[in-house]
C-alpha cells in the first residue's frame, strides 16, 4: 500500500480511482465492510482503490477536553487498513483550515481534481464533514451527480450492536476484550518497544516484557489477560514468531506501585528471550481477572501461577477453534 500526505503528491497510477474517507479509529468491522465494497468496486472497474483519513483525529483538534483515546492511532491504523487490500491511503493533516472549507469544496478538490474518483464508497452514517459540519450523503449523491461519480453506501453493519468505534471503546474501557474483539473482528492489539521495568518478575519467576509508555494502542482496564505476544522483527511461521502470554495491566498496588500504569507481558513457561528494545504485538484474547493488592508476596505467587494456568486455558481452547 502505497501511503502519502500531500493531495499533490498523489501518484499517477492512483489515479483514477475508487475512494472512501472517514477516521477509520479501530478499523472495525463496520470498517472492513465499507473496505471490502471499495475493493469489489475496485475489482469491477479495473481501478485502484484509496482511502483518505486524517491526522489528528478531529475531536482532539476541537474538543481537546474529551481526552479521546484512539482504538489505533497512527501507524497502527495504518497498518490494519494495508491488512484490508486498499492500494493507497492518503492522510491528510486535519487542520482549522480544513475543517472552515465547505463540504461541497472540499469534496471537489479531493475526490474529483485531485484523485479521480469515479466511485465513492461511504457508510450510510456519513455526515458532518465540511464547514458548518454540512456534509451529508445526499450532498454527496448532489455532487456525484454533477461531477460524474458514483455513490456507494454501505448500511450501518452490527451482530446484535452496532460495529462501531464508541462500541469498543466501550468495551476496552470495562476490560471487556472479548466483547471488543467480536465489534473489531480481531483481538484488539497494543503495539510498542520492550523497555526494562522493575525487573520484580524476574526477581518472581515470571520475566515479563514490558512496553514503553508511548505504545500505540488503546489500553483497557486494568488487569491480567491471556492474550499472545508477536515478534513482527521474525517472519511468520518462524520458531518464537508467535508465543502465548499472561499480560499485566495497569499499577502494581502489592507493591505500592500505585502510580504508572504499565503494560507487561509473560511469555508462558519462558525465561531464555531477550526482548529489550524490540517491537512487539500483544493481542488481548480474553480477561482472567482484575488488578488486586495482595497482602504478601506469597499471596501474589498464588496468584500468579493461578493465572498462567488460567492463560494457557484459554489460549489452548481458542487456539483449537481457529
Amino acid at each position: 500500500m502505497h501511503r502519502w500526505t500531500d493531495l499533490a503528491d498523489t501518484p499517477p497510477h492512483l489515479r483514477p480511482c475508487v475512494a472512501t474517507f472517514g477516521n477509520f479509529d479501530g478499523v472495525h468491522r463496520g470498517h472492513q465492510g465499507i473496505l471490502g465494497r471499495l475493493r469489489e468496486a475496485g475489482a469491477t472497474r479495473g481501478l485502484p482503490t484509496v482511502a483518505v483519513t486524517f491526522e489528528p483525529h478531529p475531536v482532539t483538534l476541537f474538543h481537546p477536553e474529551r481526552d479521546l483515546r484512539l482504538i489505533s492511532p497512527g501507524v497502527l491504523r495504518d497498518e490494519l487498513i494495508a491488512g484490508q487490500g486498499v492500494d493507497g491511503l492518503l492522510v491528510l493533516e486535519f487542520t482549522r483550515e480544513l475543517a472552515a472549507t465547505s463540504a461541497r469544496d472540499w469534496v471537489v478538490s479531493t475526490f474529483v481534481e485531485g484523485l479521480g474518483a469515479r466511485v465513492l464508497v461511504v457508510g450510510e452514517d456519513t455526515r458532518g464533514f465540511g464547514a458548518g459540519y454540512t456534509g451529508d450523503v445526499g450532498l454527496l449523491r448532489e455532487i456525484g451527480q454533477q461531477h460524474g461519480f458514483e455513490v456507494v453506501v454501505c448500511a450501518d453493519m452490527g451482530d446484535g450492536e452496532r460495529w462501531s468505534s464508541s462500541a469498543v471503546r466501550t468495551h476496552l474501557a470495562a476490560g471487556e476484550v472479548e466483547d471488543a474483539a467480536a465489534v473489531l473482528g480481531r483481538p484488539h492489539r497494543l503495539v510498542g518497544t520492550v523497555v526494562h521495568g522493575h525487573h520484580r518478575g524476574r526477581e518472581l519467576g515470571y520475566p515479563t516484557a514490558n512496553l514503553s509508555p508511548d505504545a500505540l494502542g488503546l489500553v483497557p482496564a486494568d488487569g491480567v489477560y491471556a492474550g499472545w505476544l508477536t515478534r513482527p522483527a521474525l517472519p511468520d511461521g518462524a520458531p518464537d514468531h508467535r508465543l502465548p502470554a499472561a499480560i499485566s495491566i495497569g499499577t502494581n498496588p502489592t507493591f505500592d506501585d500505585v502510580h504508572a500504569r504499565q503494560v507487561e507481558a509473560y511469555v508462558l513457561d519462558r525465561d531464555d528471550l531477550d526482548l529489550y528494545d524490540e517491537r512487539v504485538c500483544l493481542d488481548l484474547v480474553a480477561r482472567v481477572r482484575p488488578t488486586e493488592r495482595f497482602d504478601s508476596v506469597e499471596e501474589l505467587l498464588v496468584a500468579m501461577a493461578g493465572d498462567v494456568e488460567a492463560c494457557r486455558r484459554i489460549l489452548t481452547t481458542t487456539e483449537e477453534t481457529r
